[in-house]
């Protein structure tokens, strides 16, 4: 087999066993768990069967779940598309004093998952929080107002838009400079209007990238788990999912869910693709293209500060919250706290709980950070360096696991491997550090590929020319050439599984293996300063986020919006 394939491609042995690694790391950690929650759902005592999906769209509250998530992920979608598309044109078309900062500040809400920022928000806007409270108290109200809407629906959309609309702004600012400006000035030298302009030339040309961002956020905000069990909403269907683990081969009605979650995530890809794919969207350029922008003095972009600022002062809501929970001593029915404490960050390192959250999270995510490298190096060198078979499906397997819900391959593991060597119930390491590095691989493929993307290949092959190995190659001219990218990557898969929420909900099963987020929960339900510590845990997390996004973004530039691209 190996000769065939050396006739037709760029094989060698190494490059054949690589190929054979990564296809088992697949199909062992991707598509097994998949086709098993398949065969569980369709199959019953070894007949195929459509009964249980029948039980489901008959029991009114799995349509009402069902239906819930769906208007979640929609109005979530729709309300990052009206907060970031006029920040993307403006930040694009304008250059003004401290835009970096500004566009820095843009993307705070990335550093703290909305799981953590309900913490802080039920303590704000409670029916007797602090706002309720203060506009009470300047009458401007006489009876405290709902500000979360049916049971907390309103409030989980608030939170997803406020978080994920950075993605979509990443993904939109890119598109928006990669359009040639020589198209818009034809268009406006033939009497087009500005808004003609927009609508017939600029939305066209950057639908893909919208429609790239957009799809994320939507699948995202469709399969949180996490910021409906902070708010006590039952009614969606990740709760219901993750209620359903403990009895999973039991009742086969998670797995229906979860296939229906996966049947709903094709079908929208499927729309997204056809969408965009009706029309061409190509651009004939001159060359390097360079985004035309209009240079505005501090006076003429006051207008935009003003809109900058505000909209990063509504998306730092939930981050104030959470300082301000996580510095309480008391906090009940009065505006502001109380009394005010630092012991809380104490306690989030020495309470056995918190302290053994953060050793967990930090195990978990170095080892599944190395993963993500090793496998997103080889992949990318693969895909860029070599002429292999079957490319094409390397590439989508690689990015499949970002459009692929967490908790639905969560809920594949638990399925696949209960009662196996990598049983969760009773060890969760192993697939908890193969969940967050499969879940972040994505980020890793696309940093290593966009770094063997700008590095000539005529480097590497007079190295060989000049009778280096392939293995000197790689370490001595490769890897430092596109080490900025690498590190970059690495760190927010880093981040990211450090406060990975969906996957540590559902693996981590036993106390002594929680990750953070799964402490955070924990705490979040004890009665007294469980709230407290929770918000000073999540903070702590907040701070590692912060870091790792500003020295990725300072490295990456424009091409981090690439990473969060299906």
């Amino acid at each position: 087999m190996l000769k065939v394939l050396s006739e037709r491609y760029d094989i060698s042995l190494i490059t054949f066993l690589l190929l054979i690694v990564i296809g088992g790391v697949f199909i062992a950690f991707l598509i097994v768990p998949i086709l098993y929650i398949f065969v569980k759902a369709f199959y019953i005592n070894g007949q195929f069967s459509l009964r249980f999906f029948q039980l489901m769209f008959e029991n009114p509250i799995m349509r009402e779940a069902i239906l819930n998530s769906i208007k979640i992920g929609i109005a979530t979608t729709i309300g990052t598309t009206i907060l970031s598309l006029p920040l993307a044109f403006l930040m694009m078309r304008f250059d003004f004093p401290l835009k970096s900062l500004i566009q820095g500040l843009l993307l705070v809400p990335m550093i703290m998952p909305p799981f953590v920022g309900a913490i802080g928000m039920k303590q704000f806007f409670a029916r007797y929080g602090s706002v309720n409270l203060f506009l009470m108290k300047i009458d401007l109200i006489d009876k405290p107002i709902d500000w979360f809407g049916d049971g907390g629906f309103t409030g989980i959309i608030i939170l997803e838009v406020l978080h994920l609309y950075p993605i979509m702004y990443l993904n939109v600012a890119a598109a928006l400079a990669n359009i040639d400006p020589s198209l818009e000035e034809a268009a406006e030298n033939m009497g087009a209007s500005r808004f003609k302009l927009f609508r017939s030339v600029t939305f066209p040309l950057m639908i893909p990238g919208y429609f790239a961002g957009a799809i994320i956020i939507f699948l995202w905000a469709l399969t949180d788990l996490g910021t409906p069990l902070i708010f006590g909403y039952r009614k969606v269907i990740p709760v219901h999912i993750f209620n359903m683990v403990t009895d999973i081969h039991e009742n086969p009605m998670g797995s229906v869910l979860v296939v229906l979650v996966l049947i709903m995530t094709v079908f929208f890809f499927y729309i997204s693709k056809v969408l965009v794919g009706t029309k061409r969207y190509e651009m004939f350029s001159r060359g390097h293209i360079v985004p035309r922008s209009l240079h505005l003095s501090w006076v003429k972009a006051i207008p935009l500060y003003l809109v900058f600022l505000f909209v990063f002062f509504l998306a730092v809501i939930p981050h104030i919250s959470v300082v301000i929970a996580s510095i309480s001593q008391k906090w009940f029915m009065s505006i502001l706290p109380q009394e005010v404490t630092l012991k809380y960050y104490g306690l989030a390192f020495t309470h056995p709980l918190t302290s053994t959250g953060i050793a967990n999270s930090l195990l978990y995510s170095v080892f599944s950070t190395t993963f993500d490298l090793f496998f997103g190096v080889l992949i990318a060198y693969l895909l860029t360096r070599k002429r292999i078979p079957w490319k094409n499906v390397i590439d989508t397997l690689a990015m499949l696991p970002l459009a692929l819900p967490g908790l639905v391959l969560a809920f594949g593991y638990v399925a696949t491997y209960s009662g196996t060597i990598l049983d969760p119930r009773e060890n969760p390491i192993p697939l908890l550090i193969i969940s967050y590095g499969i879940r972040r691989l994505p980020y890793a493929v696309r940093a290593a590929y966009a770094g063997f993307q700008q590095t000539s290949i005529a480097l590497e092959e007079a190295s060989l020319n000049l009778g280096a190995s392939v293995s000197r190659t790689v370490i001595k001219i490769t890897l430092p050439l596109i080490m900025a990218n690498l590190i970059a990557g690495g760190l927010l898969c880093f981040a990211y599984a450090m406060m990975e929420v969906s996957d540590s909900l559902v693996l981590a099963m036993k106390e002594q293996f929680y990750p953070i987020t799964k402490a955070i929960w924990a705490l979040f339900g004890r009665l007294g300063d469980g709230a407290y510590i929770s918000s000073a845990l999540g903070i702590i997390g907040m701070i590692l986020l912060t870091i790792s996004i500003l020295v990725a973004s300072k490295l990456l530039g424009q091409k981090m919006g690439e990473l969060f691209r299906a």
